[in-house]
């Protein structure tokens, strides 16, 4: 059983890196950008980016990549599947964050911040 559980976790680490290496070029991330929203060198996500390495499960960048990846999920389903108008979003000046989304990202509780933004969005939709 304890394999199992290892095994789920090994594939986790490989998923989500993999979602986010997707995210970010859907979304048309540097590697700068994303290691400042995930806390990782930039030569940490250009490994990341090739497959040479995953985000470790133990780890805040996971953490972080979870909710990356939950900003995406919502904002996909929010917008059509429509990833133009995500970049845009992300990218425009929001009143309500009074700032560009993309902006706050690059912390946690800005990440954060945007995801329960989103989500309370598609709550009324």
């Amino acid at each position: 059983m304890a394999s199992l559980a290892s095994d789920i976790k090994r594939n986790d680490d490989k998923l989500l890196t993999s979602a986010i290496s997707k995210i970010a070029s859907f979304w048309g991330l540097t590697n700068v950008k994303l290691g400042a929203i995930l806390g990782l060198s930039e030569a940490t996500i250009s490994r990341l980016r090739s497959g040479k390495t995953f985000l470790d499960p133990a780890s805040k960048s996971f953490e972080a990549g979870q909710f990356l990846l939950r900003l995406f999920r919502s904002l996909d389903a929010l917008l059509g599947s429509d990833d133009e108008a995500a970049r845009s979003w992300l990218t425009s000046h929001n009143m309500d964050l009074e700032a560009r989304p993309i902006d706050l990202i690059d912390s946690f509780k800005g990440l954060m911040t945007v995801c329960d933004y989103v989500d309370a969005g598609r709550a009324r939709v």
